[in-house]
């Protein structure tokens, strides 16, 4: 039995006694042409899917007038200056927030509010009671889409095509504001908080579900039909404004938040490594809808590695059609924060989960670790561990869900990988080094 729990099938130590030593090691380090300057940093060769048919780049060829440091939106929307491809950085400093004018004074829900649209008059319009369980519609309807469109002008940034964002130090956030990578081509994004990105203007949807659901928009960074995307260093949180804490209409959670980071849309060859996901109910969406084919398949091909997801209820990540790879990451749940599920079997799903590490309460089993939303679907899982001990993660599944069997085969092995940890090692080393404050941007001539 201590033969088969040591063995790892892609392991850079040699057996278990070597496990101290893993523990002590450190991520490997981004490639720089500038004296080791993480802005100018370029994605590792073999790191992950974005390492592949090129590699990524960001913004590591700016000239010095392409050297941003920003330290609010106004700033921060000039240098992305409409998503153009230029190659460019873009430094953030402080806190930004995105629910703020040009001046940067802080909007509210209520600046946005157009055509008389109060959430009290929105309530008695479409209480159940009242209005029955149709689609909501009308002038009260239309006075929430048109207060969403104010919100959705500030909230929403798109990133061109070569860059990179980087925070400043250990205290960069983006506040409030959506990034959208959306149909361009080699982006860098790194050591930036990215907190709560709320939706002011929640749809009720009477037929979502059995008794219907608060829907919202907004991610806090979508990458949509983007290709060669890496995701480093970042920490993505509800922060101040907790889903726990929010109130319930209608019986049904007023969510304002919607997925920390959505990969959709025909994306493709995308590294998220080293990131905090914590405190969120929808986390991450691979591929948003069975009916995407044409968009989606033989794309979609993302690799996780070194996360941390600790109290997130679902979607670590939800997988359609991609072929994704998750090895090394650390999942912790703690008693009392709401959980449904981890890895999400979907449409065509082809996940190749290894060696990962579990630290779940007392109320958890291996089994809850997976759910099959597609039946036929496979996965291959191999070389997790569930509080310090091997666990057959996809056994226990099969034998609580006889239903709903996954197969055990995803039908392709990763081979773009760097440095693969022991399970054992894996929580003190994301512990460590994964989130934002990791990174110490340069602080060069910056064009300001």
């Amino acid at each position: 039995m201590q033969r088969k729990v040591c063995q790892a099938r892609v392991i850079a130590l040699t057996g278990c006694a070597s496990l101290a030593l893993a523990a002590l090691a450190v991520p490997a380090q981004a490639a720089s042409r500038h004296g080791g300057d993480p802005a100018r940093a370029v994605l590792p060769e073999n790191d992950g899917w974005a390492s592949a048919e090129g590699g990524t780049t960001g913004g590591a060829a700016a000239d010095t007038d392409h050297v941003f440091t920003v330290t609010n939106r106004a700033e921060l929307a000039a240098a992305l200056n409409d998503g153009d491809d230029t190659p460019k950085i873009i430094k953030v400093r402080g806190t930004i927030h995105g629910n703020a004018d040009d001046q940067g004074a802080p909007l509210t829900c209520e600046d946005y509010q157009r055509d008389g649209y109060t959430l009290e008059k929105y309530l008695q319009a479409y209480d159940p009671a009242v209005w029955g369980d149709a689609d909501p519609s009308g002038p009260m309807e239309d006075a929430r889409a048109a207060s969403a469109a104010e919100q959705n002008k500030r909230v929403k940034l798109d990133v061109g095509s070569n860059t990179t964002l980087i925070g400043v130090g250990d205290d960069a956030t983006i506040l409030g504001a959506s990034l959208q990578i959306r149909g361009v081509e080699n982006v860098i994004v790194r050591n930036i908080t990215f907190e709560d990105t709320y939706d002011c203007f929640p749809q009720w949807d009477p037929t979502d579900g059995e008794n219907g659901a608060w829907n919202s928009e907004y991610d806090n960074v979508v990458v949509h039909g983007s290709r060669h995307v890496w995701i480093d260093h970042n920490t993505f949180t509800d922060g101040r404004r907790p889903d726990s804490e929010q109130p319930r209409y209608f019986g049904q959670l007023f969510q304002q938040h919607d997925g920390l980071l959505d990969i959709v849309r025909g994306a493709d060859l995308v590294t998220v490594s080293w990131n905090v996901f914590t405190e969120h109910d929808k986390t991450i969406l691979l591929g948003n809808s069975d009916k995407a084919e044409a968009d989606d398949r033989g794309k979609l091909r993302t690799t996780f590695h070194h996360n941390l997801f600790e109290d997130v209820n679902e979607r670590a990540p939800r997988v359609r059609f991609g072929q994704v790879d998750a090895y090394n990451n650390h999942f912790k749940q703690n008693e009392g924060a709401k959980y449904g599920y981890t890895w999400g079997i979907g449409k065509e799903a082809a996940l190749v989960a290894e060696h990962n590490a579990f630290t779940l309460h007392k109320g958890l089993t291996p089994a809850d670790t997976i759910r099959q939303w597609t039946p036929g679907t496979s996965m291959t899982e191999r070389n997790n561990w569930v509080n310090g001990r091997y666990a057959d993660l996809l056994a226990a599944h099969n034998a609580a869900n006889p239903d709903r069997l996954l197969g055990d085969d995803a039908g392709w092995t990763p081979s773009l990988r760097t440095r693969v940890h022991h399970p054992l090692a894996v929580p003190y080393l994301v512990g460590r080094h994964a989130g934002a404050g990791e990174l110490k941007a340069g602080n060069g001539k910056d064009r300001r």
